[in-house]
């Protein structure tokens, strides 16, 4: 219920439908970053809405080049060590 999924207030039938397609889509992706890329850490059983307040939504500044995209966390971010161990379980 943290994704949005029960706020339905959009005046459309399709705009509704949406916003409920994405919640349903985004929960799924939520528990497999959990199981891999956060096992050990404080948020290896956080619910949805820590997940994407604390690791998710932060001011970050992206570069995109030819060859990289550099994201760059600020340094007052609390988050690093936890944000960089999932990068790092998440890179192929």
């Amino acid at each position: 219920m943290s994704l949005f999924a029960h706020r339905l207030s959009t005046e459309s039938f399709r705009g509704n439908q949406l916003r409920l397609y994405l919640s349903t889509f985004a929960y799924p992706l939520l528990r497999g970053l959990r199981k891999q890329a956060l096992v050990g850490t404080d948020l290896a059983k956080a619910q949805p809405q820590t997940l994407r307040l604390k690791l998710l939504k932060i001011a970050a500044t992206i570069r995109v080049t030819a060859r990289k995209i550099w994201v760059s966390l600020p340094r007052s971010y609390p988050m690093q060590a936890v944000f960089r161990q999932a990068h790092l379980a998440l890179r192929c």
